[in-house]
């Protein structure tokens, strides 16, 4: 198996809601860890069309990864 080259490490904090939920998601399509999900979450998201742009002022707290 070769070896991945990943250079740059990205944290990024959640609500426990939100880590549960990646977390279910996760399991039900039997990912082999919580890092291999949220870059598949991640390349989804990114090929995903119709979302929208950040507007002026917005923080990232506006952002989440539940509805509330």
């Amino acid at each position: 198996m070769g070896e991945l080259s990943r250079g740059e490490r990205l944290q990024i904090m959640l609500s426990p809601q939100e880590l549960r939920a990646i977390d279910t998601w996760r399991f039900k399509k039997r990912m082999p860890s919580r890092a291999s999900a949220i870059r598949e979450l991640l390349k989804r998201g990114l090929a995903a069309e119709g979302f929208l742009e950040a507007e002026d002022r917005q923080r990232s707290k506006d952002f989440s990864v539940l509805q509330e």
